[in-house]
C-alpha cells in the first residue's frame, strides 16, 4: 500500500485512539477518557453540522423562502417553536415548556409508529407464521417444512400464553407458559449471540486496520515506507 506523509497522519492518528480506546480492558485511565471525550466532542461537533445544513437550511430556511401561502408558513414555524420549546430545557426556570413539546412528539410518534407496526411487525409476523400452512404437506420432501412450521406455531402460541396474565399460569396452562418461557430465552439468546457476532465482526475489523493500514503509517512516519 502506498501513502503519502500527510495522508499517514490520519491513520495513525485513528490507531492510537483505537488502542486508547482498547486500554479500557486493563482499567478505566486518563488515556481512555481523553479518547472518550474527543469521540463525544468530535461525533457532538459533526452532527451538528450535519443537522445545520441537511435538516436546517433545507427545511427551515428554504423553506420560507419558498413559502407561498400561510399553510405554508405554518407548517415551517409550528415546527420550528416546539424545537425552540425543547430547546427550553436548557433553562431550570422554564424548564416546564419542554414539556409541550416533548408530549406533543411523544404522541405523534406513538400514533405514527402504532400503525407502523402494525403493518410492519405484527401483521406481517402472523402472515409468516401462518403462510406456510397454505402449502403444507409431508411428502415430496415436504416433511422438514411442514415439521418447522407446525413447531414455529407451537411455539409462537405458548409464548403468546405466557403473556396472558388474566389466567394463573398452574396445571397444563402453566406447562405452556413455561414452554413459551423456554421460547422467549432461546430467541433471546440467539438475539444476544447475533449482538455478539455483530460486535466480533468490528472488533476483527479495528484489528485488521492496526494490522495493515496503521502499520503502513507507521512506517511512512518514520520513513520507512
Amino acid at each position: 500500500m502506498t501513502m503519502t506523509f500527510a495522508g499517514a497522519i490520519g491513520p495513525f492518528l485513528a490507531g492510537v485512539l483505537t488502542l486508547a480506546i482498547f486500554s479500557f480492558l486493563y482499567k478505566d485511565n486518563p488515556v481512555y477518557k481523553f479518547a472518550e471525550h474527543l469521540f463525544v466532542g468530535t461525533s457532538a461537533g459533526y452532527w451538528f453540522i450535519y443537522n445545520v445544513y441537511n435538516i436546517f437550511i433545507p427545511n427551515v430556511w428554504v423553506a420560507l423562502h419558498e413559502a407561498e401561502g400561510f399553510r405554508d408558513y405554518l407548517n415551517v414555524v409550528l415546527p420550528v417553536i416546539l424545537g425552540v420549546f425543547m430547546l427550553m430545557r436548557l433553562i431550570p426556570s422554564v424548564s416546564w415548556i419542554s414539556r409541550w413539546a416533548m408530549a406533543f412528539s411523544v404522541g405523534m410518534t406513538v400514533g405514527f409508529n402504532t400503525i407502523t407496526e402494525l403493518q410492519t411487525n405484527v401483521l406481517q409476523q402472523i402472515g409468516a407464521t401462518l403462510s406456510p400452512f397454505a402449502s403444507l404437506h409431508f411428502n415430496n420432501g415436504g416433511l422438514g417444512a411442514s415439521v418447522n412450521a407446525i413447531i414455529i406455531l407451537l411455539a409462537v402460541l405458548a409464548a403468546l400464553v405466557y403473556f396472558f396474565f388474566s389466567k394463573e399460569h398452574t396445571g397444563g396452562y402453566g406447562h405452556i407458559a413455561k414452554v413459551g418461557i423456554w421460547v422467549l430465552m432461546i430467541t433471546f439468546g440467539a438475539s444476544f449471540g447475533y449482538t455478539v457476532m455483530a460486535r466480533i465482526s468490528l472488533l476483527i475489523g479495528r484489528v485488521q486496520f492496526l494490522q495493515t493500514d496503521w502499520w503502513v503509517a507507521i512506517k511512512h512516519i518514520i520513513g520507512l515506507g
